[in-house]
């Protein structure tokens, strides 16, 4: 164990060392998920560094994620723009952005702003809409912390989404005229989708909407001090609420693609609103 973790210590020190290299200082991190990556195109003065550069950061598998961390500004913020991330499901473990997350703590990164794709509970949040997470459900009962010593692996995660980031993002979306929601995201495994059982399931306990990815993130930025704020864009109902085709990752791309107007404008505006104490 030793042996491992000082592998992974020299490996987020020289990532971190790389990314100071640039000169960049960025202070807001930008996780995006499928069907985000049109956000890169916003970023001003970009710098691409490739995830392979980075020894801490994953290898990408998605289709939809780039696995670039894009350096630059969104308003008056430096920027670390992370293009995806790899999945608990493609390995069967939950710490698999545990390298890139320290290493954005190691630069100086005060808030990471994620972003995924979900799937609606609520037959009121159609495909299209963006909702930010006030909480969420960790239905794999899978923590990112396992193997960790100390007590730093305790984490608090009563504010998990931070209120005074989700009552900024929420105020950047009423200037821009937006609809953007509230609810609890409920973190499955996957790959496979849900079915119509365990979207019941879900509804009964309380959750909003469902995806694969996030929570684990969410726990590993609390851990190392980060703030987080957190968006989901809906591309599909439920298995079960809408008689819709199958469902599929192609699927899933598509409607964010159609989504994208309105999507990376809101994302944008909301970066540029954070206030960092």
């Amino acid at each position: 164990m030793t042996t491992e973790r000082n592998a992974f210590d020299a490996a987020v020190a020289a990532s971190a060392e790389r990314v100071r290299a640039s000169g960049r200082q960025p202070r807001i991190a930008v996780l995006l998920g499928s069907g985000w990556h049109g956000f890169v195109a916003r970023v001003r003065e970009p710098l691409v560094l490739r995830y392979a550069e980075l020894p801490a950061f994953p290898a990408i598998g998605v289709e939809g994620h780039t696995g670039e961390l894009v350096l630059g500004r969104i308003g008056a913020h430096q920027v670390a723009v992370l293009g995806g991330r790899q999945h608990t499901y493609e390995h069967g473990h939950a710490a698999v952005m545990g390298g890139a997350i320290a290493t954005l703590a190691a630069c100086g990164v005060a808030v990471l702003v994620q972003t995924n794709a979900a799937g609606s509970l609520d037959t009121a949040l159609r495909p299209g809409a963006l909702m930010l997470l006030n909480d969420h459900l960790n239905i794999v009962q899978a923590s990112p912390l396992v193997g960790e010593c100390g007590t730093e692996r305790f984490v608090d995660l009563r504010d998990a989404y931070d209120p005074m980031l989700r009552a900024q993002a929420h105020a950047a979306a009423r200037r821009a005229g937006a609809a953007l929601h509230d609810g609890v995201y409920a973190w499955v495994l996957g790959p496979q989708f849900e079915t119509p059982a365990e979207i019941r399931m879900l509804r009964q306990l309380g959750a909003h909407a469902v995806g694969m990815s996030t929570v684990p993130e969410t726990i590993l930025a609390r851990r190392h001090g980060l703030r987080v704020l957190a968006l989901s864009m809906i591309t599909n109902m439920g298995c079960g609420l809408d008689a819709e085709a199958a469902l599929s990752h192609a699927q899933t791309l598509a409607a964010a693609r159609a989504a994208a107007a309105q999507t990376v404008p809101l994302l944008e505006a909301v970066v540029a609103a954070l206030e960092l104490t």
